[in-house]
C-alpha cells in the first residue's frame, strides 16, 4: 500500500466540489491527467474506491462521501484563515460570486446592477444561474456547491446548520396565458378549474412547495403539454402558444400580452433566502453585496409579492 501524499487530498476536494476531471483541472491550472494520477494515487493509498465514473461526470462513492465529511472541517478551517485575515484589514474589493435563479437574477438583481456598481465600484459580481444551487431544494453542503460560491439566494428555507440564513420576501406566483387563450378560459382558472386548460407544468423533480404543489394538484383535471425546471422556458411556451402556465408574478405581470388568471392567493409562493457562511459575512466586498440584495428585495418587495399595481 502506497502512503497518502496529502496534497493529493486538494485533488480529491477539487473533483467533490466541481464533479467532473475538467472542472477541477481548471480550478487547480493543471491538466485532467494530473487529477487522474493524483486520485488514483489517493485511492490506492486508501485502498477505496472514491468515485463513481458516470457519463454525467464524477460522482462520490461511500467511502468518498466518508472521506469528504471528514476532510470538511480541516478545509473549512484553512480556507477561514485567508478570509480573516482579509476581514482584518477592512478592504471593500474584490469579486463576490453569488448564485441564484435566472429570475431572481435578470429580474430582480440585474436592473439595480448599476446603483451596486456606483455605491460599490471595487466590487466585482459574478452572479452564477445554476439550478442546482439556487432551486427550491434543500441547501447544498459547503464542501459541494456552496463552496465555490460566497452567498446563495434560494426559493426554500436552507436546512443546512452551519450557514448564517435570512429570508428576504416572498416570491409570488400566479397562473397565466395569452390574452386570447385566457378570454376563452373565462374566470374557471380563478375557481381552481384546469380542466379545459392545456397547461406548461414544472418539472417532476421540483420539490412540491407552493405553486409546484398547487399546480401538480389542478393539472390532474388537464391537459400537460410540456414540464420544464426553467421559469424562462415556460414563460416563451406560454408567450408562443395556448397554453397556461404558473410564473412568478413580478416577472409575468410586466410583459405584454399576458393575462394573470389566478394570484398567489391561489396559486401560492416561494420564500426567497438569503445564505452565507458566518467567516464569508466578515469580509468587505461580502457584506457589501449582500446588504446590496437585502435592499432590493425591500425595494422590490410589493412586486416580488405579487401585489396589484406594483
Amino acid at each position: 500500500m502506497k502512503g497518502l501524499d496529502w496534497d493529493d487530498l486538494r485533488y480529491f476536494l477539487a473533483v467533490a466540489a466541481t464533479g467532473s476531471l475538467s472542472a477541477a483541472a481548471r480550478e487547480l491550472n493543471v491538466n485532467t491527467t494530473t487529477v487522474l494520477r493524483r486520485i488514483g494515487n489517493l485511492e490506492e493509498a486508501l485502498d477505496a474506491r472514491l468515485f463513481e465514473r458516470l457519463r454525467s461526470g464524477y460522482a462520490l462513492t461511500q467511502d468518498g462521501t466518508r472521506l469528504l465529511q471528514s476532510l470538511e472541517p480541516v478545509d473549512n478551517s484553512l480556507s477561514s484563515l485567508q478570509r480573516d485575515f482579509q476581514a482584518g484589514s477592512g478592504n471593500v474589493r474584490g469579486v463576490v460570486r453569488l448564485s441564484a435563479s435566472e429570475v431572481v437574477a435578470g429580474g430582480l438583481l440585474g436592473p439595480l446592477l448599476p446603483n451596486f456598481q456606483e455605491k460599490s465600484p471595487d466590487v466585482a459580481l459574478d452572479i452564477i444561474t445554476d439550478p442546482s444551487i439556487s432551486g427550491p431544494g434543500a441547501a447544498p453542503r459547503v464542501m459541494n456547491a456552496l463552496r465555490d460560491v460566497d452567498i446563495a439566494l434560494r426559493l426554500a428555507r436552507p436546512t443546512q446548520g452551519d450557514m448564517l440564513v435570512r429570508k428576504l420576501t416572498d416570491v409570488a406566483y400566479g397562473l397565466y396565458a395569452v390574452s386570447d387563450y385566457a378570454e376563452k378560459l373565462g374566470d374557471a382558472p380563478a375557481h381552481n378549474d384546469l380542466s379545459d386548460a392545456r397547461i406548461i407544468g414544472f418539472s417532476e423533480e421540483e420539490r412540491p412547495l407552493g405553486p409546484v404543489w398547487w399546480l401538480s394538484r389542478a393539472e390532474k383535471a388537464g391537459q400537460v403539454l410540456m414540464r420544464s425546471s426553467s421559469a424562462a422556458t415556460r414563460l416563451a411556451a406560454c408567450l408562443n402558444g395556448d397554453a397556461v402556465a404558473a410564473l412568478p408574478c413580478f416577472q409575468a405581470d410586466n410583459i405584454a400580452g399576458l393575462t394573470r388568471l389566478a394570484g398567489p392567493d391561489l396559486v401560492g409562493s416561494l420564500e426567497l433566502w438569503l445564505l452565507t457562511r458566518a467567516d464569508m459575512a466578515k469580509l468587505g466586498h461580502v457584506r457589501a453585496v449582500m446588504d446590496f440584495v437585502v435592499q432590493a428585495a425591500e425595494t422590490e418587495s410589493a412586486r416580488l409579492r405579487g401585489d396589484a399595481g406594483a
